[in-house]
Order: C-alpha cells, then structure tokens, then sequence
C-alpha cells in the first residue's frame, strides 16, 4: 500500500502544476490584453512622445508620469483638433508671460482663457485684474469664474462677484463653480443657495451663467435641477475621449504644460470650433 501511495504523488503535483500554469497564462493574457488596448487607443500619443518628448520634465511630477500626461493631452487634443482648445488660470499660476500663451507643444492653437476672479464672499484672486488685463491684449477669448463656498451667503457671494468683475462685449458668460459639499447645511440648501446666486449674476450681466463642476458631482446633486444652464465639466478619466452633447466645455487634464506659465494648467475644450465659440460669447 505505501510503495502505491508512494507513486501516484507526482501526478497530483503534475496536474497541481498544470493548472497553475494556466492560470498564469490566462492572467498574463488578460493583462496583455488591456496593455494592447490602451497602446492602441493612445497610439498617435505614443508615437508623438516617442518622436518629440525625449527631453519633457517637471519637477512636480515623475519622469513617468509625466509621460503618461502628455500621452493623454496629445491623444485627446489630436480627436479635437477641429475644435477651440482654451486653460484656466488663477493667482496659483502666479506670474504668467502671456505673450507666450500661443500653443501647448506647438500644435495646438489656444483660443480662450478662463480667469479666476473671486471665491466666496469677500475673497478677491490677486492676479485677477492683471490676467484679466493681460488676456485681452493677448487677443484671448476670456471668462471669468467665481469658486463657490458652500458655507457663505450667496447673495454675498454674488455681490462679490458682479463688483470684481466688469465684462465686455467679447467676453464669456459668467461661471459658477462649484465642486464642494457643504458642511452645515443641507443639500437642498445648497441648491437654493446656488439658484440665488445664478439668478442675481443672470439679471446683471443680461446672460445666463455658465456652471462648473466635476462630472460625478453634476450628476449626483445638480443634473435634476440645474441641467437647463450650459455645463462646464471636469473628468479627468484616462479613458474617456470626447465631450457629451450637452457638455459646453470639458477640463480634460489638470497637468498640461503651457510655455509661458510655471508649472502644471488644466486645459479645455470648447464643443465647437472658434466661430461657435464666438457666438457664446456677449455681444
């Protein structure tokens, strides 16, 4: 009985190994697989870095992930490349030399700039006045936003807004952005808060304001109600590549490199091209 024992042993191991190296094949093939489709949807990005990137570094990010940003940003601006590609900026961006805002990696042409003018209720962004100066001589088609704070007055927050800001003929609508939740109060408060500023900023400059916010949040607490103004939306999904219909912009990476402004920008694009855009814009 032992020497029979014995002697069927290695066939289990056999069988034990057989299964193991399936698995393992399988496994390998799966991750090969999703290798495979992301060089394939971001071919024309890997051979543009491959050709023109050899030397790209920012001390904020990796070597690597560097790279991988760029990929992106070439990929998605190359499907769009028949539409207005604009940034935002704020006095995070500090000093900018706007007469070298032209282009991102000499390709693609920038059209509108987003300007941070006010945040909250008494909060007045110390670049505002110069960039917004500074874009107008660069010929930019400008905006200017207001980052909402939950937890203050609306109204105030209007008023803030509509006294820091004096648009033009040629400039954007107005842009509520909102992206924080908040913390005393509910979020039917919040939405009736929202309104009011929207309707206060609306009467004013005789246009209906923009709003932006990130995808996932538009969708869990603003879509229902709110869906009847255009939409300026963030989603920095790897793996999204184009706009919904009723997106009027899309921030589609907060790490784009623009020569002219230190460190890292977020970049849009517009749902149009620049004529579209123009009819956006006050008249």
């Amino acid at each position: 009985m032992a020497s029979k024992n014995y002697r069927r042993k290695p066939t289990t191991k056999r069988k034990s190994n057989t299964r193991s190296k399936w698995i393992f094949y399988f496994i390998s093939f799966v991750l090969f697989l999703f290798v495979a489709i992301g060089i394939y949807t971001f071919r024309d990005g890997f051979l543009y870095y491959l050709g023109f990137k050899t030397d790209k570094n920012v001390e904020t990010l990796s070597k690597e992930e560097r790279k991988l940003a760029d990929i992106r940003i070439y990929e998605v601006l190359h499907k769009h490349d028949d539409k207005a590609i604009g940034f935002d900026v704020s006095e995070y961006q500090s000093e900018i030399d706007w007469e070298q805002t032209y282009h991102i990696d000499e390709s693609f042409e920038l059209s509108f700039v987003f300007i941070r003018a006010t945040a909250g209720k008494n909060k007045i962004d110390s670049k505002f006045k110069e960039n917004w100066k500074a874009s107008k001589e660069r010929q930019l088609i400008r905006g200017a936003y207001h980052y909402y704070r939950p937890n203050e007055n609306s109204i105030e927050q209007a008023e803030n807004f509509i006294k820091t800001v004096k648009l033009e003929k040629g400039d954007l609508p107005p842009v509520l952005d909102i992206e924080k939740l908040p913390k005393s109060q509910s979020i039917d408060s919040l939405k009736v808060g929202l309104r009011r500023w929207l309707k206060k900023v609306e009467k004013h400059y005789k246009v209906k304001p923009i709003i932006y916010s990130g995808e996932s949040y538009y969708t869990d607490f603003l879509k229902e109600e709110f869906s009847d103004y255009p939409l300026w939306i963030a989603n920095y999904n790897f793996w999204r590549n184009h706009l919904e219909d009723d997106w009027l912009f899309w921030q589609f990476t907060e790490k784009a490199q623009i020569q002219g402004i230190e460190g890292m920008v977020d970049v849009n694009i517009f749902n149009g091209d620049k004529n579209k855009l123009l009819l956006k814009c006050i008249r």
